[in-house]
């Protein structure tokens, strides 16, 4: 079979997956499964051989992301249900003071979301922004798009939330790395998307603070975790992972890998251990400490895994869709044709992951869909570790575009911040897009240094 014709039905796969989940709103998991047999099918792989490529897409992402989404939802729900996440705003807040808020809020924003999604985190620090608005009598988007900003840029771009974990695992790509230019690339992203940008479009907009505001009670002070421990806990994890990548590095480049304090610093910083170390401090210091009982402590497991089931579901259809592409020699002939187009992979990541984000509203779907399509490329090319990390980021950024009416994350912003379609998209919309572009341009920058 020609490689015009493998592309051709790609391309047509494509259109099919997004025909179901747009038109017959079929739920992305399934979707994604029913796209990848079609595509088998017509590439003339044999059932049993379909058979074999979803059993094994699936193992292999299910494998690692279902321990690691699974770990973190939980470390992230004894976060929110402590209160750490409000105590660390309140924190920032207090010591950068009112004048220098933003800033405050974005970094808040930025490291509350390593653990805890983003809608979560959004509604958890929403009263915050209520009362600073309400005390300076600025528009909530003063404070509401650097909180935001923050949030979003670490929802995409740092490991353990879902979208990186997926995509690195997808691509195969070191989480050390990941985290490392997460943090390199998202810092100055969430500033000039947060802060500067939010200072510009509230005096463009004045979103007034919500007259049920005083429903809106919020923890007091003196029973929230300190800042200490809840920064200390959500440090755990991010340092062991980069810790083994940095070892691991050290250790190949003067041959010891077996030495034993290298194989005691791998194990702590893989992701599984790194994980589970934080969220049984997070259970045992914000958890039993503050006095929650066991059945308490159940409960608050079992609604955290609750809407990481449907992540990791969709991340394993991700997994099924790449080694249908793979097996089905799709994969060999995108690449092939890729290296002939001297486009950067990065650029064409980001491309991918953008269009797919456009289309069908999911950030989540877009990222798993995206690393799904270049996956296999990657392996043909080789790319060192650090390149295939800042692919990761460039899909994480293209998936973060133009969130508009297909996007609930629209809808959540707008109802919150009392703001019209207008209005969220003029504010909410065009800051997702900065970040997208900024993000690309960023990866596509570091690309030329790694």
């Amino acid at each position: 079979m020609s490689d015009f014709w493998l592309i051709g039905i790609l391309i047509a796969g494509i259109g099919l997956l997004l025909w179901l989940v747009l038109k017959l709103k079929i739920q992305a998991f399934i979707a994604l499964l029913v796209t990848a047999v079609v595509l088998g099918l017509a590439t003339g792989m044999t059932p049993a051989a379909i058979i074999d490529s979803i059993t094994k897409g699936m193992g292999t992402t299910l494998g690692f992301v279902a321990t690691v989404v699974g770990i973190g939802a939980i470390f992230g729900q004894m976060l929110e249900s402590s209160g750490g996440a409000e105590s660390l705003a309140r924190y920032l807040t207090k010591k950068f003071g009112k004048k220098n808020a933003p800033y405050a809020l974005a970094i808040s924003g930025f490291l509350v979301a390593i653990p805890v999604f983003l809608d979560v985190g959004f509604i958890i620090l929403v009263p915050v922004i209520y009362a600073l608005a309400r005390d300076t009598r600025k528009s909530l988007l003063y404070y509401a798009i650097p909180l935001l900003a923050g949030l979003a840029v670490t929802h995409a771009f740092i490991p353990p939330t879902p979208g990186p974990i997926a995509v690195a695992e997808l691509l195969d790509a070191d989480l050390g790395w990941v985290i490392f230019f997460g943090f390199i690339a998202g810092l100055p992203i969430t500033f000039i998307a947060g802060p500067v940008f939010g200072k510009f479009i509230s005096r463009r907009i004045h979103a007034p603070v919500p007259d049920n505001f005083e429903q809106a009670t919020v923890s007091s002070s003196n029973k929230l975790p300190s800042f200490i421990q809840v920064i200390s806990i959500i440090a755990i994890p991010l340092v062991l992972i980069l810790a083994n990548t940095a070892t691991s590095a050290w250790a190949k480049a003067h041959q010891m890998e077996d030495h034993f304090w290298v194989e005691i610093v791998k194990f702590a910083g893989h992701p599984f251990i790194a994980l589970l170390i934080a969220t049984l401090l997070a259970i045992y210091f914000m958890g039993v400490r503050r006095g929650f009982t066991r059945e308490t402590l159940l409960r608050l497991s079992g609604k955290a895994l609750a809407p990481a089931g449907l992540i990791i579901l969709v991340t394993g259809a991700g997994g099924v869709f790449k080694q249908i592409l793979i097996d089905s020699q799709i994969g060999v002939a995108l690449a092939e044709k890729m290296t002939g187009m001297a486009m950067p992979t990065i650029l064409l990541a980001w491309l991918l992951a953008a269009i797919i984000r456009v289309t069908q509203g999911s950030a989540t779907v877009a990222m798993i869909t995206s690393a799904g399509l270049i996956a296999p490329m990657l392996e043909t090319l080789r790319l060192t570790e650090p390149h295939k990390a800042l692919v990761v980021i460039a899909i994480a950024s293209g998936a973060t575009i133009l969130s508009h009416v297909n996007d609930s994350g629209f809808w959540l912003v707008g109802k919150y911040l009392g703001l019209n379609e207008k209005q969220t998209l003029q504010s909410w919309t065009v800051m997702e897009t900065i970040i997208a572009i900024t993000g690309g341009l960023l990866a596509l920058g570091l690309s030329f240094l790694f």
